[in-house]
């Protein structure tokens, strides 16, 4: 995508890929990079941890796709950039989330995400560590929110 392409697209997600270049960035020099108390962006002491283990991925469904059931060893934060998403959580109620909404789901928690019925979904998730286990393919009834 061009300087053009990048210029449409909303100004919410103009910041994520900021905070994301700034994060790398900063967590890239964070062993080089002391911060002393008196650093002027802080107040006391904080300090840039490394991105070891973190994993960014961007991924379209198209309307009515979704994943099976799955957990994630170390968590997940799932974040809506584009479209209509469905996500639930074992034992939960199915819940929808529109451009902007994110949802943290903890370690080892079973759960399934995807695109609403008649809208597309562009995720952008962060993992925690890596480890994702995948169980049984989400039901119609599951995904119509019928079934918990």
């Amino acid at each position: 995508m061009g300087a053009v392409g990048l210029l449409r697209k909303p100004a919410w997600t103009l910041w994520l890929l900021g905070v994301v270049l700034l994060t790398v960035r900063w967590a890239t020099h964070a062993q080089t990079e002391q911060r002393p108390a008196d650093d002027p962006r802080f107040t006391g002491v904080s300090t840039a941890l490394e991105p070891e283990g973190l994993t960014i991925s961007r991924r379209r469904f198209e309307a009515g796709a979704r994943s099976a059931w799955h957990f994630h060893d170390h968590g997940q934060l799932l974040f809506v950039e584009e479209g209509r998403a469905r996500t639930q959580k074992r034992g939960e109620r199915m819940r929808e989330m529109g451009p902007g909404d994110s949802d943290y789901t903890q370690p080892k928690v079973q759960h399934w995400h995807g695109a609403a019925p008649h809208e597309h979904f562009i995720q952008v998730a962060v993992g925690f560590g890596s480890g994702i286990t995948w169980l049984e393919k989400t039901t119609d009834e599951q995904y119509d929110g019928k079934a918990r």
